[in-house]
């Protein structure tokens, strides 16, 4: 069986890595910090990871695979809009 590197492979597959690589992000962050910890770059690597594979998944037509990478991008958005929110307040309470 031969594999077609198309363009909508590639993109599925630079996701996937995407979204594998937030968990080494988050791992080598809560090692760097010595306690369990998230950046709020494991939410833009969930995002970018997560749209490129609902993209791959809308152009497959795979409704099951559509309908779990939407959720979760939703998720991964609405987390990190309460991120930016908290890091507001924290920078506006330190400057008053």
């Amino acid at each position: 069986m031969a594999i077609s590197y198309d363009g909508w492979l590639i993109l599925g597959i630079c996701g996937q890595v995407a979204f594998s690589a937030r968990f080494l992000l988050q791992w080598l962050y809560s090692e760097y910090k010595r306690y369990s910890a998230v950046p709020i770059g494991f939410w833009y690597m969930s995002i970018i990871g997560g749209g490129a594979l609902l993209a791959y998944a809308i152009h497959l037509k795979d409704p099951v695979f559509i309908v779990g990478q939407t959720g979760g991008v939703l998720i991964y958005v609405r987390n990190l809009q309460l991120r930016l929110r908290e890091r507001r307040r924290e920078s506006v309470g330190a400057t008053t």
